[in-house]
């Protein structure tokens, strides 16, 4: 490592080096001050998100979802006949959908915004430079905001075979007959279940000994039996040893974990990884300034998100914190403020309120601490469980498979997280995120009204069955004295 000499003036306040969800949030924050600002993107704008994860992923859960629907019509009275899949019109559709987005990422909105926008290679050269497409380029402040890829684990005859990840999955034109899914996290579980019911046998393998293992056992419990109702195949413990191809049909030979030696064979005419994602911090030059980077977990950052020079900063996938879209845009609104106007205040990454959601059928949402989080973390908390079959428009629409789970502090109304498993908990569980934003607990979700019969009442109907478990044992007794004496016309 080198020693830098920063410059006195500088072309720019401020460069980022990633147009995805982080880095356009960035430019916008520093456009609308004013303040000269780059954007350098070497792929398309819009990054993962638009192109290769939330928006194509959730356009294929929708087409999977109209299908289930189909299936379920009988049980409503209503006789559609067998569903029929074009999948080569879903993928168009698609595409479309990507295309209609679009323009909200584009070159064109961004430098009507007054964005430098730089389609190139970004290198970072000094702490204070940038260099792209054979320029050189000073910046006051940086930000990488450069995405992460699909971590593709090393297995044996991987390179003989065509496997897919989230990022060339979109290119299929025709189904797979049988599809083997490698990986039962989000991303995994979203994308098997899709390709179950669109019409693939669908093979899904972990190493875990359950599926969704971040959420809570009876969570992932409920997933599994819904995942093997739908017909899929799910192999747990299992160590993917070697690919092989044999006469052209392709083999996954499979090691089970908890029985010794054994192995099984899988065959399949395609297969999804889905092991996980990495940071992009490779070909930036942060090795020529000192910066150490860990493959999979990325660099050091401070509580604002900087390296370990003030003038570089990361946000979004790359770095190496929550990776959703959502957690993208809420770091850049920081780093971006600290990149500008951090000699004037510090604006701390502040990620104590973090919701997320997993978008298979039935959906899983989570804000704070679940139990299982609760637990390993050793923080004491009381839990209030309410179900959607006692929900009644649940039951109206026939979607009653779930619950909501609150965890409080012991003895208070305060929320210590909240995780809901049902359609469209996703959309159930905001209402908490702004409870446990502003402070708020249970009695002012009670004390809000909800409209009935809607999904969300749900919220208040948990928070009824929590003060009602909390109302202290004296004041019940001292209510039924008031009530027996004024039956008696004392008072």
């Amino acid at each position: 490592m080198g020693t830098f000499q920063r410059p006195r003036s500088f072309d720019r306040n401020l460069i980022v080096i990633g147009g995805g969800s982080g880095g356009l949030v960035s430019v916008y924050l520093a456009a609308l001050s004013g303040a000269k600002v780059t954007l350098i993107e070497s792929g398309e704008m819009g990054g993962d998100c638009l192109n290769r994860g939330c928006v194509p992923s959730k356009a294929m859960i929708r087409s999977a979802r109209a299908v289930e629907e189909l299936r379920k019509a009988t049980d409503l009275g209503v006789d559609v006949g067998v569903a029929s899949v074009d999948f080569p019109r879903i993928m168009g559709r698609i595409r479309q959908v990507i295309k209609t987005i679009a323009p909200h990422d584009s070159i064109e909105r961004y430098t009507a915004l007054g964005v430098e926008v730089i389609q190139g290679h970004g290198m970072v050269s000094t702490p204070w430079s940038v260099k792209v497409n054979g320029q050189e380029l000073t910046t006051r402040k940086m930000i990488l905001a450069t995405g992460a890829r699909p971590h593709v684990p090393a297995i044996k005859g991987i390179e003989q075979i065509g496997y897919l990840t989230s990022d060339n999955l979109w290119e299929l034109e025709q189904l797979p007959q049988c599809l083997l899914v490698i990986g039962a996290g989000t991303i995994g579980c979203e994308l098997a279940q899709s390709f179950a019911r669109l019409g693939s046998k669908v093979t899904l393998v972990s190493r875990a000994d359950r599926i969704l293992p971040n959420e809570d056992r009876e969570t992932s419990e409920l997933m599994l039996k819904q995942f093997q109702k739908e017909g899929m195949e799910v192999i747990l413990r299992a160590d993917p040893k070697r690919f092989s191809v044999d006469e052209g049909e392709q083999w996954v030979i499979l090691s089970r974990l908890e029985e010794h030696g054994e192995e099984r064979r899988v065959a399949f005419d395609q297969v999804l990884i889905a092991t996980g994602r990495v940071p992009n911090l490779q070909g930036l030059g942060l090795e020529q300034l000192g910066i150490e980077i860990d493959p999979r977990s990325g660099v050091a950052l401070n509580d604002q998100f900087q390296s370990r020079y003030p003038s570089v900063a990361l946000c979004g996938d790359v770095a190496g914190s929550y990776q959703f879209t959502h957690a993208a845009s809420n770091q850049a609104k920081s780093v971006t403020l600290n990149s500008l106007f951090g000699f004037f205040k510090r604006f701390k990454v502040d990620e104590s309120v973090m919701p997320w959601a997993t978008f298979t059928d039935p959906e899983v949402a989570q804000v704070g601490l679940n139990e299982q989080m609760a637990r390993q973390q050793g923080i004491s908390y009381e839990m209030t469980r309410f179900d959607f079959s006692d929900l009644d428009r649940a039951v109206i629409d026939a979607e009653a498979s779930g619950w909501i789970k609150v965890l409080t502090k012991p003895g208070s109304d305060r929320l210590v997280g909240v995780t809901i498993v049902g359609k469209q908990a996703g959309e159930l569980l905001q209402e908490y995120v702004l409870a446990m934003r502003q402070g708020l607990g249970l009695n002012a979700i009670l004390g809000t009204i909800h409209p009935y019969p809607t999904r969300v009442e749900i919220n208040q109907r948990v928070a009824g069955k929590w003060r009602q478990s909390n109302t202290p044992h004296w004041l019940l007794r001292l209510s039924r004295w008031l009530h027996g004496i004024q039956r008696r016309g004392l008072f």
